[in-house]
């Protein structure tokens, strides 16, 4: 295949690529490259942010409302489910009405459910708002990469990506320290109402700046039921990952919903042969390096935010530090993404994908491992070796395998593409949260008992044994009210040592998926339609 090829939709072979019918030099503000970037930025960081920014107001939340622990957690939970399962069709809406329209809607929708979220007076209405969150941030997510792949020339997508992701990932990891103060200095409403005046200016500088591009041969339909299957099947999916935790990987319930899931992806692979129209062209996955592409987000995820989950718990439980500190401590992560980030996209337009892949995932397979060597009395300084290791790994796989799922993809596809590499992120996130926390409840269930005995404590009843194993998953001493400061103390280490055990067997776990990865990340190259869009704008 030449640069010029694109994946065949249609049934004809080897077209040129479609090139948006209104490609025309930028003059001006309008359509202009570097403006459009900050724009969509704008838009996607309050998403961003709001996935982890609210980790910190839940607490808060829950005294205020009176909410039930299951509640608090619906807050998250609701707009994870929400997210993951809009975003593909939220691309193809992308692709059908305009990137620039189903931008704005995301943006103007997100803000206004933030500030109800504010306003609300009850858990369910929080809930509620939450899920119209991630209904209207899977709007806006992949149309971003649909605008900065048609506004973009060829050789310059990459390092539009790299800042692309490492606004993603500095609002990802920002979000707890933000998120901290304003709890702590304002109020909990605070955290959701600061989503306001960001879409304000958002919309503001969409009017002025975006410009409308539409593949020539963008869809013109929609497939209803294939919309309808795909939804079904990830909302199985992922309320199964949700739920796995509390009913347990043995209960039946669990594996209903994977089987329901797995069954709703099959009719809906079936169906997709037979429409006209369909949602996800089935013939996009005949491009190897677009479905390792789309793999190798699913394993980055898993390894990133799986094993990350479990740091935040470390930092706060077993070294006793505040939600704001805690966020400190994750700088050197967040730090060497937003430095690494460009700097990976100008390696990849130089090299290609795969070595910054490769390379990526093996420095995040290291920085996993590092951290399955950290203890109760680890340094601050090591600890920060092993963060701004995994941000630099991370930068370079965040940068390439977006551009080879959105290159890869024709242009007419491009907000499908979108939503396909923000989807296998929710789920990577999800089912590593899920897996990985099965690893550690199973190494902690395990060893927590013959570590109690061996401390010489009170033995427990199976009751009691099963609440300290929930609590000693987070780094939480199960030590009751009154007991005698010499038997705390004992209860302590037992239940720090036992955390530390399970999180570092999740760690090795990660860093055993991100050894995977790296001969994923293999199968990978340049988008071959990335010149799709080069035509819409000139730097």
């Amino acid at each position: 295949m030449t640069s010029q090829t694109t994946i065949d939709t249609t049934g004809s072979e080897g077209k040129a690529p479609a090139v948006p019918s209104d490609a025309t030099p930028a003059k001006g503000l309008r359509g202009h490259p570097w403006f459009t970037l900050i724009t969509v930025a704008v838009g996607v960081m309050m998403v961003a942010l709001d996935g982890t920014i609210v980790a910190i107001a839940n607490p808060a939340i829950q005294k205020d409302l009176g909410a039930t622990f299951a509640q608090v957690q619906w807050i998250t939970n609701g707009y994870f489910l929400a997210l993951a399962v809009a975003l593909i069709t939220a691309g193809k809406l992308g692709d059908r009405f305009g990137h620039r329209q189903t931008f704005l809607i995301g943006v103007v929708g997100f803000a206004a459910a933030s500030g109800a979220i504010g306003l609300s007076s009850s858990i369910a209405a929080v809930v509620t708002f939450r899920v119209l969150q991630g209904l209207f941030g899977a709007l806006l997510m992949p149309a971003a990469l649909g605008l900065l792949r048609a506004t973009f020339p060829a050789e310059k997508l990459n390092m539009a990506i790299g800042i692309w992701g490492m606004v993603i990932g500095a609002s990802t990891a920002g979000g707890p320290i933000l998120g901290g103060v304003l709890v702590e200095h304002v109020n909990w409403q605070s955290v959701f109402f600061i989503n306001v005046p960001v879409g304000i200016l958002a919309v503001v500088l969409g009017v002025v700046i975006l410009l409308d591009h539409r593949a020539e041969n963008a869809p013109r339909s929609f497939d209803i039921l294939g919309i309808a299957l795909l939804s079904a099947a990830m909302f199985c999916l992922v309320w199964a990952l949700i739920k796995a935790p509390e009913w347990g990987w043995g209960d039946g319930k669990t594996w209903t919903f994977i089987a329901v899931s797995v069954l709703g992806f099959a009719l809906f692979a079936f169906w997709e042969t037979k429409v006209k129209e369909p949602l996800i062209p089935l013939a996009l996955f005949r491009s190897v390096p677009l479905s390792a592409g789309v793999v190798l987000m699913v394993l980055m995820a898993i390894a990133f935010m799986g094993g990350l989950f479990f740091v935040t718990f470390y930092l706060q439980n077993v070294h006793g530090m505040s939600p704001i500190d805690a966020g400190l401590h994750l700088l050197p992560l967040t730090g060497m993404m937003i430095v690494g980030s460009p700097l990976a996209g100008a390696m990849i337009t130089k090299l290609g994908p795969r070595i910054p892949l490769a390379g990526g995932m093996a420095a995040t397979a290291l920085a996993m491992y590092g951290m399955s060597t950290l203890q109760t009395d680890t340094g601050s300084g090591v600890m920060s070796l092993w963060f701004a290791l995994l941000g630099l790994g991370l930068a370079p796989v965040m940068v390439g395998a977006t551009e080879v799922i959105v290159g890869n993809a024709p242009m007419e596809l491009s907000g499908v593409a979108g939503g396909l590499q923000q989807a296998a992120m929710q789920i990577g996130g999800s089912l590593g949260t899920a897996v990985l926390g099965a690893v550690m409840a199973s190494k902690v269930d395990s060893d927590l008992a013959g570590n109690w005995t061996s401390a010489g404590l009170p033995p427990l009843t199976a009751a009691q044994e099963a609440q300290a194993s929930e609590a000693v998953q987070v780094g939480v001493p199960p030590v009751a009210p009154g007991t005698p400061n010499a038997i705390a103390a004992k209860i302590t280490d037992v239940a720090h040592d036992t955390f530390i055990s399970g999180m570092s067997l999740a760690s090795l776990v990660a860093a055993g998926v991100a050894v995977v990865a790296v001969f994923v990340a293999f199968l990978t190259k340049r988008g071959e339609n990335a010149e799709a869009g080069a035509g819409a704008a000139h730097i």
